[in-house]
């Protein structure tokens, strides 16, 4: 069985939250369609991620392989996300805008979080640090969370203005 389970429970349950706060403000705010999209996708993400170990444990899934088998699907699951977004030309428009607006902070986003969750997914896949395989995991849900925190700080300035 996965140790520390509640850690996994909790940052579903955080997750959960962040998907129920943009229910609310999507009922009121259609011009961040874009961005609440993606901030539901990622707290969904999360949620599915957090439960994986858990669900996977019950299988008998234990060490390395279990580790390894939710590194792989994470790690597939976020570059599904990203390359099924991009797909999306509101999508596309909607991220040129922010690169023409704040440039900085474009490229701090994807620098500090999405680059943070995917290395450690990829060292678990690798298994160079098989004493931190789930710490590693843990930093992955850990920074996806921290990107849906940006993303509704986001929303809710632009919502203030």
């Amino acid at each position: 069985m996965v140790q520390n389970i509640e850690i996994f429970i909790g940052i579903a349950h955080i997750a959960g939250i962040f998907v129920g706060f943009e229910a609310l403000i999507s009922a009121t705010h259609q011009k961040e369609v874009e961005r609440i999209r993606g901030l539901v996708t990622v707290g969904l993400t999360t949620i599915i991620a957090s439960l994986l170990p858990i669900g996977l444990s019950s299988y008998g899934f234990s060490g390395h392989s279990l580790w390894f088998l939710c590194s792989l699907i994470y790690f597939c699951l976020d570059w599904t996300v990203i390359i099924l977004s991009l797909r999306k030309s509101e999508t596309r428009e909607l991220l040129r805008n922010e690169r023409k607006t704040h440039p900085v902070m474009a490229i701090l986003f994807w620098l500090l979080f999405e680059v943070p969750l995917q290395v450690p997914l990829i060292l678990v896949i690798i298994g160079l640090f098989p004493d931190l395989e789930q710490a590693f995991y843990i930093t992955a849900l850990l920074f996806n969370l921290f990107s849906a925190a940006y993303v509704l700080s986001q929303i809710v300035y632009t919502k203030a203005n």
